[in-house]
Order: structure tokens, then sequence, then C-alpha cells
């Protein structure tokens, strides 16, 4: 049997962080190794909450658990300002970051890959770990060859930092793709209010809801003459992400680059 991979993860106390360190204690091939939190520091993680069953002590320095527990990934569930830097900070020590922040600027994407290049290991960053948000947006660029109108609705609880969502901009990139860009609407439409008809990217509109008791959803609606196309997907809650994170550890194994979005990796 060869041996598991080993795994830190940082944000152990979020939501999302917590279903992480569940699948990684209750996956055969996983072992985790450690966990970066900001507070809690130089205890056992099993001491605060009953989450795993080994000890498996909590840091508050990053470069300190690299040190000590020597990972071979890093899963990374913060913010995008933190979440930068510790996917920096793992690519420098050899540690594959697989990590589920959005807010990402391209600036930031073409620094980390050329890290990852240069140390010659993987690193995959996802807007979204949901398989079913994937297909969404693969479905949506396939239909945007046919329909040029569309506008994207995405929303999410009311704790989300960012608007729109990672996953309304990449499905927006991956529309336009397969889109002329165009403006749509009447071409002396006026905002009432302004932001009533949401962001503008590429002439397509992106609506952006905050509510408490979502969780994350989406709908791409496509028109043309005398028909729509709705495409939707919903998360009800944060387990529908981990077959995605589980699928990501598994790959970034094998890559030498970074991938940006798991529709890279589905076959």
């Amino acid at each position: 049997m060869k041996n598991p991979i080993k795994i830190v993860i940082a944000g152990p106390r979020g939501r999302m962080g917590r279903e992480a360190v569940k699948l990684v204690d209750h996956t055969a091939e996983f072992q985790l190794v450690g966990v970066v939190d900001r507070k809690q520091d130089d205890q056992v993680l099993s001491e605060i909450a009953s989450l795993v069953r080994d000890s498996v002590h909590i840091y508050t320095n990053m470069e300190e658990c690299f040190q000590k527990e020597n990972p071979d990934v890093l899963i990374d569930l913060t913010t995008p300002e933190t979440g930068y830097i510790h996917t920096k900070t793992a690519l420098t020590y050899g540690v594959r970051p697989v990590v589920g922040t959005t807010g990402f600027t391209k600036e930031q994407l073409e620094e980390l890959k050329g890290l990852a290049e240069e140390k010659e290991i993987g690193c995959i960053i996802a807007p979204n770990f949901a398989i079913g948000a994937i297909l969404m947006m693969k479905f949506s660029q396939q239909a945007a060859k046919y329909f040029a109108n569309v506008e994207i609705i995405e929303m999410h609880h009311d704790q989300k930092l960012d608007a729109p969502s990672g996953t309304a901009v990449k499905t927006a990139e991956m529309i336009a793709e397969n889109r002329r860009k165009q403006s749509q609407g009447h071409p002396d439409e006026k905002e009432i209010i302004q932001g009533a008809r949401g962001a503008d990217y590429d002439g397509m509109h992106i609506h952006s809801v905050r509510l408490p008791g979502l969780v994350a959803h989406q709908q791409v609606l496509f028109g043309s003459e005398g028909q729509t196309l709705t495409i939707r997907h919903d998360s009800y809650n944060r387990a529908s992400f981990m077959s995605g994170v589980k699928l990501s550890v598994e790959t970034v194994m094998s890559l030498s680059t970074l991938v940006y979005g798991l529709e890279h990796i589905l076959e």
C-alpha cells in the first residue's frame, strides 16, 4: 500500500474547513498532519473540537507547520488576502496548494503559476469545488454558442465577502470564449437606481444576492426570440464541495503547474 498523502488544512474552524477536516480524517489515502489557524497555537485539534480521531497539532505560523510536518498538500479555505499569502508560502516550501478561496487577481494568478512551474509542482485554485457547479459552468459555455443574450444571478449567504462570486466571474469568462461581445438590453436603457442592472462583463450582466439562509446558488439565464434557457445549480450544504476537494488533492500530486478552475481536471 502506498503512503498516504500528508495534508495540512488552513482555516479548520470555518464551515468549509470543518467539512475538509472530516473529509481528510475519513479518507484512508489521506493523512491530516496539521492545521493552521489564527489562534489556538500549540494545541491539539481534538482538544477544542471532536473533529478528528488522532492528535493533530494547531499552528498559527504556516512556515513552522511546514518545517515540522513536511506535508504534501495544503488545503486552504480562508480569505483572498490570507489565501494568496498561504499559497505563495506553500509553493516556496514545495507544498502543493489546493485553494478554495476566490478573489485572486490575474496578476496574482500569473505570479503563483510562475512559482509553481519554477518548483515543478502542482497548484489548484477553484472558485467552486461542487462538481454540479462545474457542470453548470461547462453547460453554460456550450449554450453560449447558440444564445448570445445571457444574464447570471448568483446567490450566497450574507457573510460572503466578495461580489460577484468567483463562480459567477469564472462562468462569465467561460461564456465569453464562445459568445461574441455585445451589449444587452435597449440601447437607450437607463438605470434609475445605480447598479440596478448589475455588474457588466463583456455586455453580460451579473447580479449578486446576499441573504441569510442561502449557501451557494447560481442560475444562468439565456434568452432568444420566443424562448429562454435556464441552467441552475444549488449547494444546500458545504458537504457538496468535498467531492471536488478530494479530486483536487488526488490530482494536484501529478501536476507541475497551476490550474485555475475544476473544469480543467474533469474528464
